[in-house]
Parts: structure tokens; C-alpha cells; sequence
């Protein structure tokens, strides 16, 4: 199965009936300029459908989009983005707080974007943490492979795999086209 078609439904901040509907939901979670925008872009093969910003902390609501008409892509805004005020920081925060962990929306898969070439940041262990706490399907997406030195990619990626163990890491690069048939097998099995 492929992605046939994507699209914008709303931005929501709080309860809202779409996401009362009854359809399976994957959310995309990370850290703020880690490249969600970009990977929901190349996943759906739609250039704009995710707006991009080389801004971090763009994305302040929770943009839901309707795949396939079969499923929901839940776009979460990006965390721990230092330069944003106090008061945008702690909103962002109990947004995402909000939907994932004390909202009654279930969600069928996370997927958790890192910077493969930054490695985890204390932000992204506390996420993940929170997440396997609150018992959330995870898989980790491991975004920019493309920056990590050749003659250190097998060891980076493997601290990856095993500090994320048991979690599923896909190594992803959206420049060099690498792990979007991984991911998007993984994603689309929560509409079978």
C-alpha cells in the first residue's frame, strides 16, 4: 500500500471533534528543527502538505492530516527550542503533555524523530522515557543520517539502536531518499 492522498484538515490547540473520530492516529513527536515537517512531506510525497521553516518552533499547534482517508497524521509540535519565550515553551509543553499523555486519544503509533546526527539530547531521553512510561507504540526515525561521518555510521547507528532498544530505529535521510519505504510500511500498518 502507498500514500494516494494527503491532506490538511485543521491545527487544533485543545479538544477537538476530529480528534473524537474513529480512525487510527499516528503522531509525529521530536525535537524542535529535527526535520518532522520535512519527514511528513517526503513519507506523503506532498512538497508543501507540512510547512517547513529553518525557524525552530514554528509549529505551535497539533496540525492534523487525513491519509488515505483511512487514517490520521497527527503533527505535534517540536519541544525543548531554547530561543522561544518561557511563556511559548511552557504552552508547546502542555500541548504535547496534554495530547499524549492526559487527553483519553489514543494513539495506534508514535513516531519519534531524532537527530541521527546529534544523537539523543536529555530532551529526547525524557520523551522517550515519558512515552515507554505511558506505554506508547514507538518507532524511532532516525533523521539525517545523511551529516554522520562514513567512518563513523555503523557505530553511531548502533548507539542509537541500542540506547532506543527495543524500539524499532529506521535510519532516514530525507536528501538521500533513505528509509521512506521503511517508514511508511510502518506507518501505513496501522490502517490494516
Amino acid at each position: 500500500m502507498n500514500i494516494k492522498s494527503a491532506e490538511f484538515i485543521k491545527g487544533v490547540v485543545g479538544p477537538d471533534d476530529i480528534l473524537e473520530m474513529d480512525r487510527p492516529k499516528v503522531a509525529f513527536i521530536g525535537r524542535s528543527n529535527v526535520g518532522k515537517s520535512s519527514v511528513i512531506n517526503i513519507l506523503t510525497n506532498i512538497k508543501q502538505l507540512a510547512r517547513t521553516s529553518s525557524t525552530p518552533g514554528r509549529t505551535q499547534q497539533i496540525n492534523v492530516f487525513y491519509i488515505n482517508k483511512l487514517f490520521y497524521l497527527i503533527d505535534l509540535p517540536g519541544y525543548g527550542y531554547a530561543k522561544a519565550s518561557k511563556l511559548v515553551r511552557e504552552k508547546i509543553s502542555e500541548l504535547i503533555d496534554w495530547y499524549l499523555f492526559t487527553s483519553h486519544y489514543d494513539q495506534q503509533l508514535i513516531v519519534f524523530i531524532v537527530d541521527a546526527h546529534v544523537g539523543l539530547t536529555d530532551d529526547d531521553r525524557e520523551m522517550l522515557a515519558a512515552l515507554e512510561q505511558a506505554h506508547k507504540p514507538v518507532v524511532i526515525v532516525a533523521n539525517k543520517v545523511d551529516k554522520i561521518k562514513p567512518s563513523v555510521y555503523k557505530k553511531s547507528i548502533k548507539l542509537l539502536q541500542e540506547t532506543c532498544a527495543p524500539h524499532l530505529v529506521i535510519p532516514f535521510s530525507v536528501k538521500k531518499g533513505i528509509g521512506i519505504g521503511a517508514l511508511r510500511n510502518e506507518v501505513l500498518g496501522v490502517a490494516k
